[in-house]
């Protein structure tokens, strides 16, 4: 029964994920040169990072539902970092002041990652569901 729980709560977990991702790094490729990043980010990489990583997550959650749970982890944890590194951006000099708009995408980006992370150290670490048996 916990584990049914915990699998609808990384359900909304991941679809927050899919969406603010989703969200950000469509404006980044959109708007590519008003983001502060390295100058070797194209649209084409940002979208393409998008379509690999997500079915990363997807595949996470799937294997998380079917008790996977180590394989789980790892894809969720890699997929976390579409929203964890969304921060980096401020580690480069900034050409233009971004947006509102921008910070805002980041930062949900980010934080929508965090919760994921904070969701797979959870139940790696507290709840240890990797050790328990099912009771049906």
């Amino acid at each position: 029964m916990e584990t049914q729980r915990n699998c609808q709560l990384l359900l909304f977990l991941l679809v927050i994920n899919i969406i603010s991702t989703t969200l950000h790094y469509t404006d980044n490729a959109l708007f590519v040169d008003l983001y502060p990043e390295p100058e070797w980010f194209t649209t084409a990489g940002v979208f393409a990072t998008l379509i690999i990583m997500t079915p990363v997550g997807i595949l996470g959650y799937w294997l998380y539902s079917k008790r996977f749970f180590w394989s789980s982890y790892f894809c969720l944890s890699f997929y976390s970092l579409t929203g964890l590194s969304s921060p980096g951006h401020y580690l480069y000099p900034m050409v233009n002041s971004i947006s509102l708009k921008m910070h805002l995408l980041i930062w949900c980006d980010a934080f929508a990652g965090l919760g994921l992370t904070i969701f797979v150290a959870r139940s790696l670490l507290s709840l240890q569901e990797w050790r328990k048996k099912e009771v049906i």
